[in-house]
């Protein structure tokens, strides 16, 4: 018999977590106290926003993202909601917009300036109002412009739909908190975790339950598709407490397919999947581990790669998105860390070593653009449609995503048009009643007896 490795030849075996240097985190952030278990982070090519701690209201920080290093007590906030913001994310589609949700019952959607903000922002483009419980989760359609999906305290989740600002479905199926929501690649399936310990796969247009686990053996936490595989990673609890993955077939939830238990540890695992590189990432709150594995078709279909180890414990983590990643370093995935003992945010790269300094296509594949390939109307009436993949991460970080004209900016040109109309019809009075006083001093003038 020939000798065989005992690990599996892979290009991500070596992958490794460099850690930014100080200068390069940010420092000096009242992160959040909260104890929902949510990231309280969210990031784009742009932007760093951050739930923080404040006192009466809920308030985030926005920060461009070349703006690191230690961060003024005052610089200025979003701080219009009147309770705890439990949620933050941007629109995959157009970088300056991003929504929140809190605990006073709303979803508000913001509109971030160019540069960043410069004072605080109270007033947002759309107030949304339609659970009558807290908000605890916001996700942007992964297709789709302009629809959101929010879930409450209320056990609902619903479909916002910004064009109109309205609701435009109810999902009723849940008897308790739910917990996560995850959308498969082109946004035709929802798979959902809930506090009643079961794991659904819904159809999100009808609100039809197409697969349900009971998961009393596995306690489900969170749930991430697992891009177009077919297949649902969930986190959670096992009998033993112990904290375990179960990987399942979205359409058949009888059984999972495979659980694993992983440590004994009792934060959350928080899942990350990356489509691009089959490579999945679990992150423990509470403590500094990221493990990561490769995701196969076949038996055993989870790998081990590696561990990064940190001594911070994260409380949360955003993800970069994949056209904001460095490609000249052989970067495939980057986390921000929030460590609130220090009121630190410090970027994560999981890099691939490589000698050459040359584009390495084998571990950058072609990746869906951040064009939206529906509008609301065609997503409503039952269209289904993936993300073009039409670039190279090399192209897409290039050229910064183009941003089609969404409603917000017809709107606001519309304002501004309007701003401009009032001015210049201003400007024209202004002018006529010159006109005017000059006539009358022309008129006077000639009557004076010194002409006559």
């Amino acid at each position: 018999m020939s000798w065989r490795p005992q690990y599996r030849s892979s290009k991500f075996r070596n992958v490794y977590g460099k850690v930014a240097s100080r200068e390069h985190c940010f420092d000096g952030i009242p992160i959040t106290k909260n104890v929902h278990d949510n990231h309280f982070c969210a990031v784009n090519a742009r932007f760093l926003a951050i739930v923080t701690e404040s006192a009466g209201g809920g308030s985030f920080l926005v920060i461009p993202l070349e703006q690191t290093g230690r961060i003024e007590p005052n610089y200025p906030k979003v701080c219009g909601h009147q309770g705890n913001v439990l949620d933050i994310k941007w629109n995959p589609f157009i970088e300056n917009i991003i929504a929140s949700c809190s605990e006073d019952t709303s979803v508000r959607i913001w509109e971030i300036p160019e540069g960043g903000l410069k004072r605080n922002m109270t007033e947002a483009v759309l107030e949304l109002y339609g659970h009558s419980r807290r908000v605890g989760l916001v996700e942007w359609h992964p297709t789709t412009n302009n629809i959101l999906f929010s879930a409450g305290y209320d056990y609902k989740v619903l479909i916002w739909n910004l064009d109109i600002g309205e609701p435009v479905k109810m999902i009723d199926c849940h008897t308790d908190v739910i917990l996560c929501m995850s959308f498969n690649t082109d946004g035709s399936l929802l798979a959902t975790s809930c506090k009643d310990k079961k794991l659904r796969v819904v159809e999100p247009r009808s609100g039809r339950v197409l697969q349900e686990a009971s998961c009393k053996n596995h306690r489900v936490n969170r749930v991430v598709f697992l891009g177009s595989t077919k297949r649902l990673l969930t986190t959670g609890v096992s009998r033993w407490n112990t904290r375990q993955i179960a990987l399942w077939d979205q359409e058949d939830l009888s059984m999972p397919l495979i659980e694993e238990e992983i440590d004994g540890l009792s934060g959350l695992l928080f899942p990350f999947y990356d489509a691009d590189t089959h490579m999945l990432y679990l992150a423990g709150k509470g403590d500094g581990n990221i493990r990561y594995y490769e995701i196969g078709s076949e038996k055993p279909y989870l790998s081990y790669l590696m561990e990064f180890r940190s001594p911070a414990p994260q409380k949360g983590l955003g993800v970069m998105p994949k056209h904001g990643l460095d490609v000249s370093a052989c970067e495939v995935f980057r986390f921000y860390k929030l460590v609130t003992l220090k009121g630190l945010i410090e970027p994560i790269s999981m890099i691939v070593p490589r000698r050459s300094e040359t584009y390495q296509e084998d571990i950058y594949p072609m990746t869906p653009g951040t064009e939206p390939a529906l509008t609301p109307d065609e997503w409503l009436s039952g269209v289904n449609r993936g993300k073009a993949t039409g670039a190279t991460l090399e192209e897409s970080s290039r050229h910064s995503p183009s941003s089609s004209l969404l409603p917000f900016q017809l709107l606001r040109m519309f304002f501004r048009q309007q701003d401009e109309i009032r001015r210049l019809k201003d400007e024209l009075s202004q002018k006529d009643i010159r006109i005017r006083q000059l006539q009358l001093e022309l008129k006077n003038l000639r009557n004076s007896p010194k002409n006559n």
